[in-house]
């Protein structure tokens, strides 16, 4: 009997460890505030000297503005590419068959579109933008001279050529990547939204695009059916979200379907361009 004993309060304290190791973990230059990930210490606004300046930088990769920490303008090219996407071994169980695509040269931003460049925010301006409609996000995109991804786009750009489980690998679905599992485990239980963009940074994709996995999920633009008006009930968002409990809803393959008109705390948006000539 005490022989079991001593085996359950063993597995009990190893399942102890791993929750405590695998807590919030932020790129460095960021501060650990319950669930979130801040610059300059704060997610509540950057302090400041009684002269009105900074006391404290960004920290890498985001900007100073003139109000406070945000993700800077910057975009990636994605190349033309052939990409079979979707798992091939027994992860998926049959559910998600392995499909081939071409995607043409295009390009794409490098972090989420946050609510400083959204102007849902005064302070906290480098958090993820939440809670858009689908046309709402689309709309944003135009506002910059882009667009919506498309689906098949989105995924070329969080895969890669060599259609990676996970916009940074194969393996490896930990805190440190994204910001995920922060409102029921297993990264966090107190999280009530997204994180700032850019504070994982471990989770980069290799050409150094942000939050592909987790934090929000993105918008992709309507299949051809839909935008030629025929009727299409549901909409699709990428890449899983500071709510996902699970790490399979972070890899590369995987569909969020909702209300095009549903304003989801857990979706954002990020823009896609059209390569020059």
């Amino acid at each position: 009997m005490w022989a079991g004993v001593g085996l359950a309060l063993v597995a009990a304290f190893a399942v102890a460890a791993l929750q405590t190791s695998d807590r919030v973990s932020c790129s460095p230059g960021f501060a650990v505030v319950r669930a979130r990930c801040c610059p300059g210490g704060a997610c509540t606004g950057m302090a400041r000297d009684p002269d009105g300046e900074f006391v404290a930088p960004c920290p890498l990769p985001l900007v100073r503005t003139a109000g406070g920490c945000d993700a800077p303008d910057t975009r990636v090219r994605v190349p033309e590419a052939t990409v079979v996407v979707g798992p091939s071994d027994w992860e998926a169980e049959g559910r998600v068959p392995p499909r081939t695509i071409h995607v043409h040269a295009f390009s794409i931003d490098a972090f989420e579109a946050t609510a400083g460049h959204v102007g849902h925010a005064e302070v906290d301006r480098a958090r993820a933008a939440s809670g858009l409609t689908r046309a709402e996000a689309s709309a944003y995109c135009a506002s910059r001279g882009g667009r919506l991804p498309t689906d098949e786009e989105w995924t070329s750009a969080a895969a890669g050529a060599a259609a990676r489980r996970y916009p940074w690998g194969d393996t490896g679905a930990v805190c440190r990547r994204a910001a995920w599992g922060l409102a029921s485990g297993p990264c966090a239980s107190v999280g009530d939204g997204p994180d700032t963009v850019g504070s994982h940074t471990d989770g980069d994709t290799p050409t150094k695009i942000h939050d592909m996995a987790g934090n929000v999920a993105e918008w992709v633009a309507p299949e051809p059916a839909a935008a030629a008006g025929a009727p299409v009930a549901t909409g699709v968002a990428r890449g899983g979200s500071w709510k996902s409990a699970l790490a399979t809803e972070l890899r590369t393959w995987a569909r969020l379907e909702l209300d095009p008109e549903a304003r989801d705390p857990r979706v954002g948006v990020r823009c896609a361009y059209d390569a020059p000539p």
